[in-house]
């Protein structure tokens, strides 16, 4: 197909969407006075090609790697767009990251210049050059002395260069995994793998137009983020706002009035629940209204699926739509058509939820080793609780031959461009995942119903076997506990056991509130280890597992942790998924325990 074809380098992506729409805005960054202040397309284009230059003049060519270490920003992209245009290979690299992490990406992907974000993170990484060969500038983003992005940009105008087109196989950058086991994987992306993948996502959401805005959540250092927004966008030549920080996500949204939303599930369910906690606390009137309309809308579905309406139920969903529902998307900035949702699946439940509030939320499915993504729910064909059917040129096979005998899934085996070129400086590690005839083999167990939609259902290397022999799939568990106010994280155990256990991280903000509110006295540490709490949280746990796994699945047991699950403890990767490894050594001893 020729979207495919044509562009198939993440360079023309940019020059069209410059010369449709040059005095448009493209970047959007609040500031000190709580303004959001643009930055057009034409103005972008100009530093993109002052950068190149500049880089250019470090010596900087066809098959170099350029790094950054950086949150999402305007001169984030600045940065990769200009390397693109030399033929270069983007590397970034989380703000948040340990540095021996960041010290390991940049000697294994033999970054020439180095950006970084701060002058703190600029100390962090001084004696790099040293330590590393390849290693010859370090560029810092903020400042405009010598050593700075700016002062690297008015070299470049003095100086210009002509960008170059790449070709469709040249490698466009490295996307680390987050090496949940083991040392990070440098995963090779070509420019077709990067184009064909944004250009089919699009695809999806034909409503999606050169004039809708996103706001920037997910992380560019991430190929979800990477390819669903900053690309994707700059190919449809619409605008990205970037939010000040997580804490004022809700603000940010107000400001931008974004159209289009690209998230992960944690985030609906934060504000799904931050809904019904205000609601709770409300009561009265506003608490009824909200009640009735998530009811009425239940019911509407269920009428629907059978055929049928009713004329009473309509009405009570008009007026708490009129009276609730419409704050809520007003509170979400007024204007959002929809938002992608990536990287774990959504509980149904909370997807029909948001559906009926007029913000429909539409489940992907993909990883790092696929651009990202393979399967999309699309606007003008979804189904809740699958993660869509497989994008333009994409095939997913269903390998039954992974698993046990008589399974009714097997492992998701995906072939297509959006296939990556292996992973840098690993050929066997390469050779594991890659199959003999060009597909990629997941690692994810799934299956497919008659029409194509893929269901996620396990992960092949994360599932467990009971002392009983039957198979436990921790993520689905976990993923239904994640939704229980009470729990920030939890870590589902069982391998060759008797019966499983959870280990829980509380939310402590609702803990320490919960404690005030009935007198309950003591520290955060005392107020988890309190068991009265902890029977109320389990018991708050198990009312939403009852029902939906067997006897068998469902925790025993329950371990109350009073540290967090964080990157910067190392239990976390920087997409926030669980180490599992790391955090069953660390409590090791305290999970045998349970088991005596």
């Amino acid at each position: 197909m020729a979207a495919v074809d044509k562009p198939d380098n993440l360079v023309e992506f940019l020059e069209n969407s410059l010369a449709r729409r040059p005095d448009r805005p493209l970047f959007g960054t609040k500031n000190e006075q709580g303004v959001y202040e643009w930055l057009t397309y034409r103005q972008f284009g100009r530093r993109v090609d002052e950068l190149r230059a500049g880089l250019a003049g470090l010596g900087v060519g066809r098959g170099d790697a350029v790094g950054i270490i950086a949150n999402n920003r305007t001169e984030w992209a600045i940065a990769a767009y200009a390397t693109y245009g030399l033929g270069g290979r983007f590397v970034p690299m989380y703000e948040s990251e340990l540095p021996r992490i960041w010290e390991y990406i940049v000697a294994d992907s033999a970054i020439k210049v180095l950006f970084v974000s701060k002058p703190e993170i600029l100390q962090k990484v001084s004696d790099f050059p040293q330590k590393i060969p390849n290693l010859a500038h370090l560029v810092l983003v903020e400042g405009t002395g010598p050593g700075s992005m700016a002062a690297l940009e008015e070299t470049g105008r003095l100086h210009p260069v002509k960008a170059i087109h790449p070709g469709p196989d040249e490698i466009a950058g490295l996307i680390y995994t987050s090496g949940t086991t083991g040392e990070p994987k440098g995963v090779l992306l070509s420019h077709k793998n990067c184009t064909s993948n944004s250009m089919a996502g699009v695809s999806m959401y034909p409503e999606l137009t050169e004039e809708d805005v996103s706001l920037s959540i997910l992380p560019w250092a991430h190929s979800y983020g990477q390819t669903a927004e900053l690309n994707a966008m700059i190919y449809l030549g619409g605008s990205i706002g970037f939010i000040e920080n997580v804490k004022t996500v809700v603000q940010d949204m107000a400001l931008v009035r974004p159209t289009w939303l690209i998230a992960v599930p944690r985030v609906f369910n934060r504000i799904y629940n931050g809904l019904w906690e205000k609601m709770n606390e409300e009561g009265g009137i506003a608490r009824k209204l909200f009640v009735m309309g998530v009811e009425a809308g239940k019911r509407r579905r269920e009428l629907k699926a059978a055929g049928r309406s009713d004329l009473l139920t309509e009405l009570k969903f008009k007026i708490a739509d009129k009276v609730v529902f419409a704050k809520i998307r007003q509170k979400m900035g007024g204007r959002l058509k929809g938002a992608m949702s990536g990287s774990a699946a959504m509980n149904v439940e909370i997807a029909h939820f948001f559906f009926d509030v007029g913000i429909p939320i539409y489940d992907c499915y993909g990883m790092t080793e696929t651009s990202p993504a393979v399967a999309m729910n699309a606007s003008f064909a979804y189904r809740l609780g699958s993660v869509g059917r497989a994008i333009e040129n994409v095939r997913i096979v269903i390998d039954s031959s992974a698993v046990e005998e008589g399974a009714a899934d097997g492992e998701i085996v995906v072939y297509g461009p959006n296939v990556m070129k292996g992973y840098h400086n690993k050929p066997d590690k390469t050779r594991e995942v890659m199959t003999p005839d060009g597909g990629i083999r997941t690692g994810d167990r799934g299956r497919l119903d008659a029409d194509g939609y893929l269901y996620i259902t396990g992960r092949i290397k994360e599932q467990f076997k009971l002392e009983n022999g039957k198979f436990v799939f921790p993520a689905a568990l976990e993923e239904e506990i994640s939704l229980v106010p009470w729990v920030q994280n939890v870590l589902i155990f069982g391998e060759n056991r008797p019966f499983t256990i959870a280990l829980v991280v509380p939310d402590f903000l609702m803990v320490e509130r919960h404690a005030e509110k009935n007198g309950i006295s003591g520290d955060i540490r005392q107020l988890i280890e309190n068991a009265d709490i902890q029977a109320m949280i389990t018991e708050e746990i198990l009312k939403i597992l009852r029902g939906r796994f067997g006897g068998y699945e469902i925790p025993k047991k329950f371990l109350y942790l009073t540290e967090g699950f964080t990157s910067e403890n190392g239990m976390l990767t920087q997409t926030l998924k669980l180490k599992r490894r790391v955090v069953l050594e660390k409590y090791r001893d305290r999970i045998e325990a349970l088991y005596i």
